[in-house]
């Protein structure tokens, strides 16, 4: 069993946690709240808590969002502690049919590609889409499925299924691979898309990774470490194979990025897999989010200014929890979006968006609604055209939280808009 004991022993109680906690936000109770979570741990672990079903409930109404370790005085990890007791729930209680499925599906890409080709060619049989804002209504009744929800629409072709393995320039020696990311690769094709764009606008031959898996961010937040293993593990075989060969990896995702640099060491430590925490540590070095490296290793901003085109919109920028608080990357997209873009600041871009991973968006829905619904009154409030995040679970939350609470601000990634400003100036 993990050393619960000692993190709660380290807790010096003194409640700076609770004012930034997202599920004490919306279910003000002591037990759901970051020094709560805690203290139970450690009673769980001297044997003076059962992990019942009220404990599991508790366990998994966490949003995983790490405010609370952002501000605790001794940097107590809650969010990995509270990943770790959902390991034990599963074993305790098992995984849903339908969260197995999907992780079968993420361990398996031909499965995945298949079920989202069909999932394109029956949509209409399930699904009602609004075209606006490129979501679907649908109409199955599972746990995850409500009548009033917006979800992504699947594309008809993934992006790593429209692009040959290397997109080639030979007028250049420069090289960098792209992860793309699950929902970028089957749902927002167009972040993807923007990416290759801009990197051929800066000269770069792209290789792109056929064999990359899903990050595992998905089983590692629900609590199934045995697809936690095999993906990580397949993932860091693979990057092995090229990681000398480009200058980077490039993620335009906050979670996927945030798992490989940091969760996967962390997993392997825990696990006691020193070795395989060694290899993951090793590959960080080339592993960036992707404004982060644009922004830094790039001649980007200076092309925005040059070639850019000035477009007349207003961006609102949201803080993904795994970029701003996991990765410290918050100023760089939007020193990028402000070259072209109108930025005006919400009254908290920090706050969490309520996204929480697949339980919280399955089974606890309404605390999902109820997070969701400040955020979308903040946007509101900028009066801006677009909210911008590198995160497409961000992505799916505030849609459907806009589209709920009546919002017409449109959601996009930063690569979107910059790829959208740098097509405008070439009069593409």
């Amino acid at each position: 069993m993990f050393n619960f004991t000692k993190i709660s022993d380290e807790c010096i109680k003194c409640g700076k946690c609770i004012p930034t906690c997202t599920i004490h936000q919306v279910n003000p109770d002591e037990v759901t709240s970051p020094r709560g979570f805690i203290e139970l741990l450690g009673d769980y672990q001297k044997g003076e808590l059962e992990l019942d079903k009220n404990a599991k409930n508790i366990f998994e109404s966490c949003f995983l969002c790490t405010n609370c370790v952002d501000v605790c005085p001794n940097s107590l990890p809650t969010d990995m502690v509270i990943e770790e007791v959902r390991a034990d729930i599963a074993k305790k209680y098992g995984i849903a049919w339908y969260k197995r499925a999907f992780f079968w599906l993420l361990r398996h890409r031909w499965a995945m590609d298949l079920a989202s080709k069909l999932g394109y060619v029956f949509k209409s049989c399930a699904v009602k889409e609004d075209k606006k804002r490129r979501g679907l209504i649908p109409r199955f009744n599972l746990p995850m499925i409500k009548k009033d929800r917006l979800l992504p629409s699947i594309s008809s072709k993934s992006f790593l299924n429209s692009y040959p393995e290397v997109v080639r320039n030979p007028n250049s020696n420069k090289r960098v691979a792209i992860f793309i990311g699950c929902l970028a690769n089957y749902n927002y094709t167009e972040i993807g898309d923007s990416l290759v764009y801009i990197l051929k606008e800066l000269g770069y031959e792209i290789f792109i990774p056929k064999k990359q898996k899903c990050c595992a961010a998905p089983a590692y937040f629900t609590g199934d470490f045995d697809t936690v293993e095999y993906l990580t593990k397949k993932n860091i075989e693979y990057f092995e194979s090229f990681i000398d060969d480009v200058e980077a990896i490039i993620v335009p995702e906050a979670t996927c990025s945030a798992m490989i640099k940091h969760d996967w060491e962390v997993f392997f430590k825990n696990r006691e897999m020193l070795d395989w925490a060694e290899r993951a540590k090793k590959l960080n070095k080339k592993i960036f989010m992707a404004t982060e490296w644009l922004y830094k290793y790039t001649n980007l901003e200076n092309i925005l200014k040059e070639k850019g085109a000035n477009l007349d919109i207003s961006v609102t920028y949201h803080d993904p929890c795994h970029a701003r608080k996991v990765q410290g990357i918050y100023k760089e997209p939007r020193e990028l979006l402000n070259k072209n873009f109108k930025l005006i600041e919400m009254s908290d871009s920090n706050r969490c968006c309520g996204f929480g991973g697949v339980t919280i968006q399955s089974e606890k829905f309404h605390l999902a609604q109820a997070a969701g619904k400040p955020k979308a009154a903040m946007i509101k409030d900028t009066k801006a055209e677009i909210v911008a995040a590198e995160c497409s679970a961000c992505r799916v939350q505030l849609s459907n939280a806009l589209y709920q609470n009546g919002v017409d601000t449109v959601f996009k990634n930063p690569l979107e808009l910059i790829a959208k400003s740098l097509k405008r100036g070439n009069n593409e």
